[in-house]
Order: C-alpha cells, then structure tokens, then sequence
C-alpha cells in the first residue's frame, strides 16, 4: 500500500487550514475550493470517499470532539427546538426533497428520489461548529445548530436504510420502517447509557496518563461500534457517551485533561482538514460517472434540489419556531422571546458535509435482482453538488449575514465580572481548607513554602478583577496581561540556562526533559490556552 497520497492530503489540508486561519475565509470553504482545484491538476492521486471508511473510522472521533466540547445543560435546555430540527426536519427534508425530486427528474423512481432525499437532509456536524466559532454566534443558536448536526446523522441514516431497502427491492413496509427507525435511535441511546458510566469509571481510575489518553482515542469507536454491532445507532452511542464524557470532565485529574485537550485538538484539526479537502477532490469522479445525463440537464438537477434543499429548511425552520409559542403558554414561560432573526440564522446555516457524501457514496451498485441501482450516478452527482453548493453560498454569505442582523455580542464585562464572583467564592473555600489543613501538625511546611502557597491562591483572586483595570498607559496591556508577559520571560531566561548546562555536559539530556517539562506546566498554568480547531 502507498502510504505517500495519504501523507500527502493530510500534509497539504492541514497546510490549507492554516493559511485560511489568516483570511477573512472560513477554512472549510477554502478547503473545499482547495481539492476542487487540486482534483484537476496533474500528478494529484484519485481520492474516492469510501463509506466504510468515512462512516465508522473518521465520524466517530468528530462526532466525540463535537460532544465532548458540547454543554449538557444547555442542550438539555434547547431540547425541543433541537428535537425538532434533528429529527423532525431530517424526516421532513427527507419527505420532502425527495417527493420535489420525483417529479423534478424524468424516469427517476420514487425510492430513489427518498434515497437522495435521506442522503442530503442533514446538516454538517463539523460545519456547523467550524462556521459557528467563526462568525460568532449568540449561544443559544450555536447551541441548537451544534445540537442538530450532532442528533441528525442518526436520523438520516436511518432514514436513508428504509429507503434504500425499498430502492433495491427488499420491500420494506412503513410499519417495518417505523419500527426500524425506534430500534436505531432508542437502541443508539441504550448503547450510550449502558457504555458511558463504565468508560468514564476506567478514565478516573487509570492511573497513567498514556493509558487514560489511548481509552479516550478508543471511546468514540468502542461506541460506535457496539451500537452497530446490535443494529442500532452508533452515531447516538457517540454522542450519549461524548455528552456524558463531557460533563464529567473535571473528575479526570489534570495530567489526563491537559494531554487529552492537546491529542483531540490535533485529532480534529487533521481530521476536519482532511474531510473538507476530500469533498472538493470528488469532482471529477461524480462527473465521470455522469454517464447517461448530459451536463446541462444535470446541472439544472443540481440548482433545482439545491433550492429545495434551502427553501424547504426555511419552510420547517419557521413554523417549527412560532407554532409551539403559538400553542403553549408552558413554552413562552420556559423559553426566551425569539424574533425573526434567529430562526433566519438558523434557516440559512443548513450546509450540508461529508456524512452526505459518505452515505451517498455507500449506495450499492446493484439492486437486488442484479440490475443497477436507477439513476446512481445522477444522486450522487446531486448529493455532490449540494453539498458545494450549501458550502459555498451559504457559508461565504453567513458571516455578513450575521454582520447585518447586528445580533447583540457577549457583555464582556458581565462575563468578567460573573467569572470574577465564581473565583472569589473558589479562592475562600480554597483558603479555608488551606488554613484548616495547616492546622493539622502533620502538614507543618515552613514559613516560606506556606506563604508561597497563600500567594498563588491570592494571585488567582485577583487575576480575573485585574482585567477589569486600567491598561497600561505605555504598552495598554492590561495588569493580567503583563503579568503574563514577565512570567514568560522569566520562564524563558530559565529555559536558556538549562539549554546551556546541557550543551556543557552539566546535566544531561533526561534531566533536561524533566526541568523543561516542570517550566511547560508552569507556563501553561500562567498562560490561558485557547482552542485551536479549524
């Protein structure tokens, strides 16, 4: 096997990524313009999305990185409006585009017109988390979007197996369909429950932080997994146990949880790069598989499910919003006053991703009869074209959407003052047990050891009041962010002097790594880091 094209698509996606991380660009959008470029230049490999690749190896690890980074609370919070689009309007798109579909495409059988309806009715789960961190969203709508695109991958595949057994002549009925879709999503969750106590049990007490990162890289394919294994959903596992994982984080002791933080980072960032990149280098596999269509009817195929596709979402997006504050006065108490505004954001941010693609690309060739499967070509085709359709339209005109809605930003002086008012009331209790436990003679240190430790707890006080403060006059940085800087530099010339002693045989390389490692975890706690995904 010649590992070098793979090497060479990670290599250059993650290449891409970076550069679009200094453009106005969201990075999927420029990798995806990316791989459309390189599809057609010579010496470029043949990429071919392989479902049995992309569905249980690449979306399990995204699914997890999106859950884990997901809020419990607040999805439990949005519970209905992210029902309603992850269930209710995948079902709906599904019904919908495909009935549109039907009639839109001479000779295209009904079950196969649901097959691309199923196929192209879920929104992206790492789309919409790359767009929404980009334009920054208000939380409320990030959260129903990330909620979505984390649920609705169930409901589609699950929705594209009914039809594609009707499609292939496998006579599934409703009846059979309907239980068919319960034994998926209620089987999906079990999974999850059942998993999620015992994964999180083995992190907590593992005591090694290699074998406690490696569980963590196996959690989202264990889950996965099992729940295929019973016929059921392993998207839903993933995210029952990613959610569960999540929330239970501050449990797992800090060597794991900066390690972990670090490994997904990586993880996602390589994996999302990747995928996007994929989508654009489908090109020219979809359109040599064209075969019977000519090129200019395809293409109005392609604008006309396109249009469905985002008309159809503004046409459950909008009642689904009003109708339940319409009819429940629970509802209007429960949950704050939507205007027109919000429900346009979320109608707009449908794009569609890589899930679409894997699943249309996993359609069989052959139904079972032996004849092929009608009209393949011309889904797949479709499903491509939405896709880069929904990327590129909707993507590169969300952010200035967003602009013009004039949505309220975050009160950064709320937040500070709330974070303010949490660590306040986490430094007394920390002083508490400090002094309680330095009354006990077997925790006698000396004097300076235990002024030292009154000092980092005081500096943690007032670290968050300081961002309040006045800037500098001279650098307009603030007493945190100086701080900071002085920390670095002192860490630094100490860093040098270590660097040197080894260079003079003064200590050797073993001893070097444990002094630069006792800096790193001193700068990481001086430093807050910030999430790097694309």
């Amino acid at each position: 096997m010649d590992a070098l094209p793979l090497v060479g698509l990670v290599a250059a996606s993650a290449a891409v990524a970076g550069v679009a991380r200094r453009t106005p660009v969201p990075a999927p959008l420029l990798l995806v313009a990316a791989g459309l470029i390189a599809s057609y230049l010579p010496g470029v490999p043949t990429y071919t999305l392989d479902a049995h690749i992309v569905l249980p190896l690449l979306l399990p690890p995204l699914l997890h990185t999106a859950a884990v980074d997901s809020s419990y609370l607040d999805l439990r919070a949005n519970l209905r409006p992210v029902a309603l689009l992850s269930v209710g309007y995948t079902l709906f798109a599904t019904v919908t585009v495909g009935w549109l579909a039907y009639h839109l495409v001479p000779g295209l059988p009904l079950t196969a017109a649901l097959v691309l309806g199923a196929v192209v009715a879920p929104p992206d789960a790492v789309t919409a988390a790359a767009i929404a961190r980009r334009v920054g969203l208000p939380g409320r709508i990030t959260t129903i979007l990330q909620g979505e695109s984390l649920v609705n991958d169930a409901t589609a595949i699950t929705a594209y197996k009914v039809a594609l057994a009707a499609a292939v002549g496998e006579g599934m009925s409703w009846g059979a369909g309907v239980g068919e879709f319960l034994l998926a999503a209620v089987g999906g969750v079990v999974v999850g429950l059942v998993l999620m106590v015992p994964l999180h049990w083995l992190r907590t007490h593992l005591r090694e932080p290699l074998l406690q990162n490696t569980l963590s890289l196996l959690i989202p394919f264990v889950a996965y997994a099992a729940a295929e294994r019973v016929h059921a959903s392993g998207v839903l596992a993933v995210v029952v146990v990613g959610l569960y994982l999540g929330h239970r984080a501050w449990q797992v002791d800090f060597a794991t949880r900066l390690q972990e933080a670090a490994v997904w980072r990586m993880v996602a960032f390589v994996l999302e790069s990747a995928v996007f990149a994929l989508i654009g280098l489908q090109l020219p596999f979809v359109l040599r598989g064209l075969g019977a269509y000519a090129v200019a009817d395809a293409l109005w195929y392609a604008v006309a499910v396109f249009l469905a596709v985002v008309v159809v979402r503004f046409v459950w997006v909008f009642p689904a919003t009003y109708l339940p504050r319409w009819l429940s006065a629970r509802v209007r108490e429960r949950e704050p006053d939507t205007g027109w505004r919000a429900p346009l954001i979320v109608g707009w941010a449908g794009m569609r991703g890589v899930v679409s693609l894997a699943i249309a690309f996993s359609i069989p060739l052959l139904t079972t009869d032996g004849r092929p499967f009608p009209a393949r070509n011309l889904v797949l085709f479709l499903t491509f074209t939405t896709v880069i359709g929904t990327l590129v339209v909707q993507g590169l005109s969300l952010p200035p959407l967003v602009r013009v809605l004039k949505f309220p930003g975050r009160d950064a002086t709320s937040q500070t003052l709330a974070e303010a008012q949490a660590q306040s009331e986490a430094s007394a209790a920390a002083e508490a047990r400090l002094e309680g436990l330095l009354a006990d003679p077997r925790n006698t240190l000396p004097g300076p050891l235990t002024d030292r430790l009154r000092t980092v707890l005081e500096r943690r006080r007032n670290a968050v009041w300081e961002r309040l403060g006045a800037a500098n006059p001279v650098t307009g940085e603030s007493v945190d962010d100086t701080y900071r800087r002085l920390a670095g530099e002192m860490i630094e010339a100490e860093r040098e002097v270590f660097v040197r002693l080894r260079d003079e045989r003064r200590i050797d390389d073993e001893m070097l790594r444990t002094l630069l490692r006792r800096l790193d975890l001193e700068e990481a706690a001086a430093y807050r880091e910030e999430s790097d995904a694309p």
